[in-house]
């Protein structure tokens, strides 16, 4: 049985009191209506109709007061969803082959020191803050670049995504480019076909070694690359299969591939996790850093 508890009314203070009869009336009026074939919403919101108009009838003010918490509940509510679903877009996954500098790119970022590092088969993610005013923080992920793996973990992740760092090994990147066109088609592919396109960076590592590739030479043998798998890709289907439809496409049909015509901004710059100096030596990833603070 529901009971309410009757305010007292003292000096300089605002009480009311609802009688137990009441209530039991008009819950029993909501019963019979119920029982008559009247839905549980309709005879709910009469209920409150009336439980509203008792309370205005008896002090207009406490309905004033009840209002704005209940204005002040829902705000807060959607506040939280709205920050919850900001923070699960805050990811910038680190991708790439192996031995293309991803893991020790992450450890300089978060911890600015050389460690010696392995192939991964498994992903590392820790809490990185950007280099702003703002106080901003992101979470790096670091994912296996086995052939066997980085698809399955870039399919996990993908959607959780901010931004995408490509690692390239400038220093191996003439004899790996088929590889790296090959991943970063993919890459792209996935990244296009998202909700929330993330921001995309094709980092050129190992820079402080002498036979590096420069990122300019590196975006054109991509873009050439990148043209001619759209070719074999695009034929792929009507020779293999000639019920299968047309696979996607990176850039505009009938033209040569440029990284201009995707949808999404492809950024490029160079950098180096080790540092020119030997093991001992900083980093030079000062560009990286920035363009992390510039999409945070």
């Amino acid at each position: 049985m529901l009971r309410f508890g009757r305010l007292r009314r003292a000096e300089g203070h605002v009480g009311f009191a609802v009688p137990v009869s009441k209530i039991s009336a008009m819950a029993s009026a909501d019963s019979r209506r119920m029982g008559n074939g009247g839905n549980v919403g309709g005879a709910f919101q009469l209920y409150l109709d009336s439980l509203r108009q008792e309370l205005w009838q008896r002090d207009p003010t406490l309905l004033s007061v009840v209002v704005a918490l209940v204005a002040v509940l829902l705000t807060l509510v959607f506040w939280k969803f709205i920050r919850s679903r900001r923070s699960s877009q805050r990811a910038v996954l680190l991708v790439g082959l192996c031995d293309c500098g991803k893991t020790l790119l992450f450890v300089r970022l978060l911890t600015g020191l050389y460690r010696d590092t392995q192939t991964s088969i498994t992903d590392s993610s820790a809490a990185y803050r950007v280099n702003n005013n703002r106080g901003t923080s992101l979470t790096l992920i670091d994912l296996p670049g086995h052939e066997s793996l980085r698809l399955q973990f870039l399919e996990r992740f993908k959607a959780s995504a901010r931004a995408i760092v490509f690692v390239v090994d400038s220093a191996a990147f003439q004899r790996e480019v088929k590889d790296v066109a090959e991943f970063l088609y993919q890459v792209l592919l996935d990244s296009i076909g998202l909700k929330n396109t993330p921001s995309f960076l094709i980092a050129c590592n190992k820079q402080d070694i002498t036979m590096a590739k420069s990122a300019k030479l590196i975006q054109q043998q991509l873009e050439k690359e990148i043209n001619t798998l759209r070719v074999t890709r695009s034929a792929a289907p009507s020779i293999l299969d000639s019920s299968s439809t047309a696979t996607a496409q990176l850039g505009k049909k009938g033209k040569e591939f440029e990284f201009s015509q995707l949808p999404l901004k492809v950024e490029f710059l160079e950098c180096s996790a080790k540092g020119g100096r030997g093991d001992a030596g900083s980093a030079d990833i000062q560009d990286l850093e920035k363009w992390l603070a510039k999409i945070a």
